[in-house]
């Protein structure tokens, strides 16, 4: 039986990953590990973007909701007024809490910009924010 998908990535404003999480009921477990294509995650994902980048032209809010579907997936988007995405791949959530997760992440991302020792779109290695995103998606989908 396999679990849940819930991938999370946040992609600056050339398409370069700059954070990226497996949020997964059991992403931490090594069997876990080898029986998610983490590679098809990651190509669905990219291929997203041009949807996501068609999408905020279209919308002038910041939730996108679902831009793209693979199979049994869903991308889910949210662009910040700096361009920033934040990208969700999950297999059929509720928007309202995808939504609320979003501007929860966004609020997270606010404050480390804030850090003066923080390059704008650069990747980010903060062991507290991956705690706090882990924390929002307990939150919100379990």
């Amino acid at each position: 039986m396999t679990s849940p998908v819930l991938h999370f990535v946040i992609v600056g404003q050339n398409d370069h990953p700059i954070f990226e999480a497996d949020l997964s009921s059991k992403a931490g477990d090594a069997s876990h590990r080898e029986e998610r294509p983490q590679y098809l995650y990651h190509f669905v994902l990219h291929a997203a973007l041009d949807a996501v980048e068609e999408q905020e032209w279209a919308f002038p809010s910041m939730h996108l909701g679902v831009v793209d579907r693979f199979n049994n997936f869903q991308v889910s988007a949210y662009s910040t007024a700096a361009h920033i995405r934040f990208m969700l791949l999950h297999d059929g959530r509720s928007d309202d809490a995808i939504k609320s997760f979003f501007k929860d992440v966004h609020e997270l991302y606010l404050k480390v910009m804030m850090n003066p020792f923080f390059t704008f779109s650069s990747k980010i290695t903060s062991a507290s924010f991956h705690q706090k995103l882990k924390q929002q998606a307990r939150l919100y989908f379990r």
